[in-house]
């Protein structure tokens, strides 16, 4: 589990295909211990796991399911990448709390990028849009953000200085593919609204027979 805060950005040294996954090569140098086998690193929003740790960096797996849920699998040498390592129990979520589980891919509607704020517009499939509200919580690429705006088909972020300088987001520009990944309370409330699943009325009655 992750906060959406990211702790560095990365640059990945290598992509190379293995039957249906692939090895993700990155370079990086977080702060902190050093990269474990193992270990759980967000790389563009995308939960993976260090597969072999380097002074330098890490290498990671891509099974099929991240390669066609994410952007992991267009990465060029050279590019890139937001990194943020998992949370311990005792740390502070300043951000909002990130799975790591990619929902999908949108494109950058619009970005207008200053020298100290941003403001950037981003496609909203129709199928995530039930866990999107304004002033609610989404990640972009790993990043923890609050929705400003939200229309038919889109949403809005606004961007600080923060942000701007210690994530990827400020290289944005209309047309680019990002990672999102909705607020993982939004999706427990709409299942159990639209009865995908036990309900909240059958999840308090299992609670009374606990009890019992």
């Amino acid at each position: 589990m992750f906060s959406g805060l990211v702790l560095g950005i990365g640059e990945v040294r290598g992509l190379s295909r293995r039957g249906g996954g692939a090895r993700l090569a990155v370079g990086c140098a977080l702060p902190g211990e050093p990269l474990v086998h193992g270990e759980s690193v967000a790389v563009q929003g995308a939960c993976l796991t260090v597969a072999q740790s380097v002074t330098s960096g890490f290498e990671a797996d891509l099974s099929a399911e991240t390669l066609s849920r994410t952007t992991l699998g267009a990465l060029r040498v050279g590019a890139r990448v937001n990194l943020e390592r998992a949370l311990r129990l005792s740390d502070r979520v300043g951000g909002h709390l990130v799975m790591g589980h990619v929902d999908a891919t949108a494109h950058v509607v619009s970005a207008q990028i200053g020298r100290e704020f941003g403001t950037v517009r981003f496609g909203l499939p129709a199928a995530l849009a039930p866990e999107v509200a304004e002033k609610g919580s989404i990640a972009v690429d790993g990043v923890s953000l609050t929705v400003s705006r939200l229309g038919e088909g889109w949403f809005e972020v606004s961007l600080i200085p923060t942000t701007l300088s210690g994530t990827t987001l400020a290289s944005l520009h209309p047309g680019d593919l990002v990672n999102l990944e909705t607020d993982v309370l939004a999706k427990y409330a709409r299942r159990a609204l639209t009865g995908e699943g036990p309900g909240i009325a059958s999840m308090l009655e299992g609670l009374g027979d606990a009890e019992d």
